[in-house]
């Protein structure tokens, strides 16, 4: 029996019936963010969690925040857009981060959303599983994409995602499936490495993990003859990465590390380790050997050294171009798991756990005695810093303390008895902060009050810490439009985000939102005693082909960018508010001919089908016909998420749309995605406007590649100078006095009491091998920026510059010892998870190898400096 589709009365009516259900705003919040189905929930392997938008997740927690579930600033549909590189395959994009991009909701919180709210109209749900890693369980939002072919015919590739815990055999399953191989014949896997090589996977019983197959990564299934040969066996028909290297003879420590995916973090980190020769040596000779320590709770049973081990022997023998360290990444990740899989992670925190594995490891301490730490109580800083140092060695004794461990000394000063406490304390790295400009680039859209003229990309110099307002006066030098004529907003997906207010801080808006600044009429922007406009925000929407009963917005659809338009009071009508639109629109919409108007069976909108009295609120007997609070101090210029004003309800608006010529004009939600008319009657929110095209009415008058048009402005060309900066500066920035936070007050035993005491670090004695880490990510409450400085730092130095800091250990005299830049770490890309690591020369062996210098500064051979923006890591040791 054929099913009877529902009447639109019947839709209609499912639909009320199912708002009815929808609970209220605490118990919505509850349910999603603690309930027994929450976030809060723990992972699970095999279960099922969903992605949201991180827009969308911060709009919905306001609205449940705000307890008015009436209000316009409902979330809307959920939307997933931002997730996605494009809306036809719907791939996520990549290097998308949690808490930052997009929130985990388990299945059943997923579904909780979906049924109150709906999906936007034709994205898919995102749904991805909980995966079961060593140590750890984790949702798995990237699977591995691996390309498979067959030996035959290696230029058609299909594309299978596998998770990292699938194993070879699934792989091989699945590309006899694909390639419809019979189950008689018998068939292997190869895959091929970056450099070309090919390489066979003989062990099909170990996961995706530990082969270290990644996305892209092209498999090769090679199926037997029927005489019983191999195709590979044919004479170059697959070189192995093997066979190629056998008569290779390189120069030792010029060796390759191959990236698994996105593992440059760690290939750039062993590089500058593998380039400290006396850490080198060390293994090279086996000396490990003897130190190897299997019993320290704290090591990893000497797991981590010798595969260390095994690593530097392959990339010193002089054999291989490259090498794969999928071995080395499996160990790593088995004993931390946060470096499981192939993402991108910040590279200083792996070599901070690699050197810290690699002492427990070597630690000729067996069994480590209790040590109590001593004050100064005024002896001498030499003998208290030797004090501090035997200390350190009774309990810590290796290759890597003699190394890389100095000492810092630290002296904290009470601000209201004046005791000072001074002590020493090991270290292994210098973690140096660079110096912070105070300016900030932005780029906005200015669109003018002028039809004629296209939306006007600029590039804004700011104060860092600044607020709205300063935009707009930076925005006003180049444009000649009074800041007062200026209103703020972060438009996305089609619709406007937030409209700011002026006093709001600029550290609010991240650089990859899209902002646009709307010149209003001096009428509707001035005090609130003489405002004659009112300021309205105007959606675009398409009618689409189907009717979508599970959706509020029924089938619309929002397209283009939205705009704020100033409207006389005089002229809230609705044929008043068509007229004036159309005329905003005329850069872009074709004005029909007295032919074309669409007359129909519609009348035409008279001057008494006026808009409502936006001042009137419902109920009152106010006859004031001024649109209340409308200006930047108000919700229209900014506030919450969503701008909101006393306006009347919607029995005091137009109960449906009126047609009039090219498209109709109705009132809706800030989301543009409900109806007003949809609203119970004691709602008191800012009007929105949205325009509703039909499909032929657009596609005959609405210019869709003149709107989406813009023009740059000069300044777009402006990038902002920064003035390299000397790596001694950086040192000396780490060792001025600070102020403890109230987070972290020093304890005085003179006053007995917490104190927000003053703290300088000094260094007192330095390793043979200093590592300098540059702070070069700056982190906020809204977003997290990579520092691009210039650093300047000495490739060959004179005497050890900050010998002037130190105070008498080994390395401590002024006059003394120079040092040789043995290694630099860099980054390339936005955040510390995310773009590739580099290593651009190790050692003096890459003059000799060919290797591209670093931008030297022109000084003499002795002193030059190497001067770069993505510096993160250098080491330096004596020669």
């Amino acid at each position: 029996m054929a099913a009877v589709a529902a009447s639109p009365a019947a839709a209609a009516e499912d639909q009320e019936l199912q708002r009815e259900a929808v609970p209220g705003l605490e118990s919505q919040r509850r349910q999603i963010e603690n309930g027994e189905n929450g976030r809060g929930r723990p992972l699970q392997a095999g279960e099922s969690w969903f992605l949201v938008e991180q827009h969308w997740y911060q709009k919905w927690e306001e609205y449940v925040q705000g307890g008015d579930q009436d209000s316009s600033t409902s979330p809307g549909c959920i939307n997933n857009a931002g997730l996605f590189e494009d809306q036809v395959n719907w791939r996520l994009k990549k290097g998308l981060v949690e808490g930052e991009d997009y929130v985990l909701l388990p299945a059943a919180a997923w579904h909780y959303l979906v049924n109150w709210y709906g999906l936007e109209h034709g994205q898919p749900p995102v749904e991805r599983k909980v995966v079961e890693l060593p140590g750890i369980q984790k949702v798995e939002v990237y699977p591995v994409e691996l390309l498979l072919v067959q030996h035959s015919d290696m230029d058609t590739a299909h594309t299978a995602q596998f998770s990292h815990t699938d194993s070879l055999d699934l792989v091989l399953h699945t590309a006899r499936e694909q390639f419809l191989v019979s189950p008689q014949e018998e068939t292997r896997l190869w895959i091929k490495n970056a450099e070309g090589s090919f390489e066979r996977l003989c062990n099909t019983h170990v996961t995706v993990l530990d082969a270290a197959l990644k996305t892209g990564q092209v498999v090769i299934m090679e199926t037997r003859n029927k005489d019983g040969t191999w195709p590979s066996a044919q004479p170059h028909a697959m070189n192995s990465a093997t066979e190629e290297e056998e008569d290779f003879q390189g120069q030792p420590g010029i060796c390759g590390l191959t990236n698994l995916g996105n593992t440059c973090f760690m290939n750039s980190a062993l590089q500058c380790l593998s380039n400290v020769p006396q850490l080198t040596e060390y293994f090279l000779k086996n000396r490990y050997l003897e130190e190897l320590n299997f019993c320290n709770p704290l090591g990893m049973k000497g797991e981590i050294a010798e595969a260390y081990a095994d690593l530097v022997k392959q990339a010193w023998s002089g054999h291989h171009r490259s090498i794969v360290p999928h071995v080395f990444k499996t160990k790593v990740g088995h004993f931390a798991s946060q470096f499981l899989g192939y993402q991108q992670h910040d590279s200083q925190e792996l070599l901070s756990f690699l050197l810290d594995g690699l002492h427990e490891d070597l630690n000729r301490v067996k069994k480590k005695e209790y040590v109590e730490l001593c004050d100064a109580a005024g002896r001498p800083d030499q003998e208290v810093a030797q004090e501090a140092w035997q200390n350190h060695k009774r309990r810590n004794d290796s290759v890597i303390v003699d190394t890389f461990h100095g000492l810092f000394k630290s002296t904290l000063v009470c601000p209201d008895c004046g005791n000072v406490s001074v002590t020493f304390d090991p270290f292994c790295y210098l973690s140096v902060p660079l110096p912070v400009s105070h300016k900030r680039v932005m780029e906005v859209f200015f669109v003018s009050m002028d039809p004629r003229r296209k939306p006007e990309q600029h590039r804004l110099v700011v104060p860092k810490k600044g607020k709205i307002s300063d935009l707009c006066v930076a925005l006003a030098k180049h444009t000649g439009v009074s800041p007062e004529r200026m209103m703020v907003a972060d438009v996305f997906s089609h619709r406007f985000y937030k409209i700011y207010q002026l006093e709001e801080s600029l550290s609010s808006i991240l650089d990859r939102d899209d902002i646009f600044i709307y010149e209003v009429s001096g009428r509707a922007a001035i005090g609130e005693n003489s405002r004659e406009d009112v300021v309205l925000p105007i959606y675009l929407r398409e009618r689409t082909p189907a009717r979508d009963y599970n959706n509020s917005y029924y089938g619309l659809m929002l397209f283009g960018h939205p705009l704020l338009v100033s409207v006389p009071r005089d002229r809230l009508s609705w044929d008043a508010l068509y007229h004036i639109l159309l005329y905003r629109l005329s850069r872009y919409v074709t004005r029909p001919s007295s032919d074309d108007e669409d007359d129909g069976d519609e009348k035409d909108l008279e001057d008494k089908d006026t808009l409502p009295k936006p001042g009137h609120v419902a109920g009152s007997s106010s006859q004031d016909p001024g649109l209340e609070q409308a200006g930047p101090s108000s919700g229209v210029a900014g506030g919450s998420r969503a701008p909101v004003d006393n306006s009347p309800g919607p029995s005091h608006w137009p109960q449906r749309a009126r047609r009039k010529h090219l498209f109709t004009l109705q009132t809706v939600n800030s989301n543009g995605t409900s109806d007003r008319s949809t609203f119970n009657e004691d709602t008191h929110a800012q009007p929105y406007i949205a325009i509703d095209w039909e499909p032929e009415m657009k596609k005959r008058y609405y210019d869709e590649v003149e709107a989406e048009g813009y023009v740059k402005h000069d300044c777009v060309g402006y990038v902002l100078k920064k003035a390299p900066v000397r790596l001694q500066e950086c040192i000396e920035l780490f060792t001025t006095v600070e102020t403890l936070e109230k987070e972290n007050p020093w304890y005085c035993p003179t006053c007995k009491q917490h104190q927000l005491a003053t703290k300088k670090l000094d260094l007192w004695m330095l390793p043979e091998t200093l590592i300098i880490h540059l702070k070069r990510f700056s982190y906020t409450k809204f977003s997290r920026e990579k520092l691009d400085t210039l650093v300047e730092f000495p490739i060959r130095s004179g005497p050890w510059e900050a010998g002037r800091e130190v105070g008498g250990g080994k390395g401590g005299t002024p006059g003394g010892e120079r040092s040789v830049w043995t290694g630099r770490r860099g980054h390339r890309g936005g955040r510390s998870e995310s773009g590739p690591w580099t290593l651009p020369r190790p050692r003096r062996a890459a003059e000799d190898a060919g290797l591209r210098p670093l931008l030297q500064t022109p000084r003499s051979p002795a002193t030059r400096t190497a001067v770069s923006g993505t510096t993160l890591m250098t080491t330096a040791s004596r020669p």
